[in-house]
């Protein structure tokens, strides 16, 4: 098997790499490079820099940025737009937007562990318009028609 590469690049020198926790860790931890603390007051919203920027190992990845369960469970932190999608062609800084979904609020200090980012291949089929599409048991049965 081919060993692919995740390239990294630190945009400032207070940027930390990231890291997978364990051995069997899916994703890799991504910090916050912020100056100084950023409070999120409940039902707000916070950008939150990690001041690294990647290339992913081809156009055939995606790079997907997930809340940690630790910051969702215990403090309900969680991105704002519930997965980042990081496209094979970005360059840019890798930034986190989080958003407090609890009644208290919270507070992001300089290096702690705010997202992880989960690279993963991706499917590239060609697109064809059709009349029809093929036939399946459930067919058009709407959103939640197979149970609870």
């Amino acid at each position: 098997m081919k060993e692919e590469k995740l390239l990294i690049k630190r945009l400032t020198p207070t940027a930390r790499l990231p890291i997978r926790a364990t051995e069997g860790s899916a994703g890799y931890d991504l910090c916050a490079d912020i100056l100084e603390p950023v409070t999120i007051e409940p039902g707000q919203t916070a950008l939150i820099g990690t001041g690294i920027a990647a290339a992913l190992p081809g156009r055939e990845t995606v790079g997907l940025v997930f809340g940690r369960s630790g910051l969702g469970v215990k403090y309900g932190i969680a991105p704002a737009n519930a997965v980042g999608v990081m496209d094979s062609d970005y360059r840019g800084e890798i930034k986190v937007g989080l958003h407090n979904h609890s009644r208290e609020s919270y507070t992001v200090f300089p290096g702690d562990r705010i997202a992880q980012l989960v690279v993963v291949p991706v499917l590239l089929p060609q697109l064809e318009e059709t009349g029809e599409l093929p036939d399946t048991a459930r067919a058009g049965g709407g959103w939640g028609s197979t149970g609870r």
